[in-house]
């Protein structure tokens, strides 16, 4: 009954649990609205005004349905960073997570920042601190292509602005302990992950997505071994599943990746 099984496999997954199910209700709903246009969803509970609803799905499957981000942590007010919180789905599962949590979440994206202090706001959520710059290297500015959704870039090929930044490196020092760090920042996280190698000791927790944008230099030997110099054990994890790699180089069809894995980083 092997066959049988392994035909089943998707739709058991897919409706197996209540938060995939709920993941799927999102879908019928949601799955055949206009991109890139200001919607309002629902669920859970919650209600926040999306600028891409596919974006806002895929971003549910990753958080909500398949949690990503769960951790534990046996400390009553536990420090999350959020680098790249986008408009606040990840946030919220972290305050679902920890109502106590001392959240910073970072956005570079003038009018997503904007869209995830309103849906903050509107859910109730008071006590997040909120850095709508760039997380880079230094606090000089960088040059940021603005995209729709959750694709914005230092390396988009848009037409590109200035925007204001700050030293992750320097938040990082100001904390004794952090309990999780999250690094979601469209290509900049290799240059972000070498200024701050030398202050990740008090990092109990590390999620990085990695983007290779085609015409780079793609660095993920440089990011792992940021992991292991730091003593984090690992696990990466592609979720592409891609079919004959040699020759389909491209990361979903996508015109600027060609590779986004996610690393899970921990310490035993």
């Amino acid at each position: 009954m092997y066959w049988l099984r392994y035909l089943l496999k998707e739709p058991y997954h897919a409706l197996g649990s209540a938060r995939n199910r709920e993941f799927m209700a999102l879908l019928l709903k949601y799955g055949n609205s206009t991109r890139y246009k200001l919607t309002d969803v629902a669920f859970g509970g919650f209600k926040l005004r999306v600028p891409d609803t596919m974006s806002f799905l895929w971003q549910h499957k990753e958080i909500f349905a398949d949690e990503f981000y769960y951790f534990e942590s046996n400390q009553a007010q536990p420090v999350i960073f959020d680098c790249g919180a986008n408009i606040g789905m990840s946030v919220l599962y972290f305050k679902k997570l920890f109502p106590k949590a001392r959240v910073l979440a970072f956005e570079a994206e003038p009018a997503i920042a904007s869209l995830l202090r309103q849906n903050l706001e509107s859910n109730g959520v008071h006590d997040v601190e909120i850095i709508d710059k760039a997380v880079w290297t230094n606090e000089d500015g960088i040059w940021f292509g603005s995209e729709s959704a959750d694709s914005s870039s230092i390396y988009s090929t848009s037409q590109k602005r200035k925007v204001d930044s700050i030293r992750l490196k320097d938040f990082l020092e100001k904390e004794s302990r952090i309990d999780f760090l999250k690094i979601d920042i469209e290509g900049a996280e290799i240059e972000v992950l070498h200024d701050c190698r030398g202050s990740l000791a008090h990092v109990q927790n590390l999620f990085v997505e990695f983007h290779s944008y085609i015409g780079n230099a793609q660095g993920l030997a440089d990011v792992v071994k940021v992991f292991e110099e730091n003593g984090f054990r690992y696990y990466v994890d592609t979720n592409q599943h891609r079919l004959r790699p040699f020759v389909n180089h491209r990361y979903r069809g996508n015109d600027v990746m060609d590779l986004q894995l996610n690393i899970f980083g921990w310490r035993e």
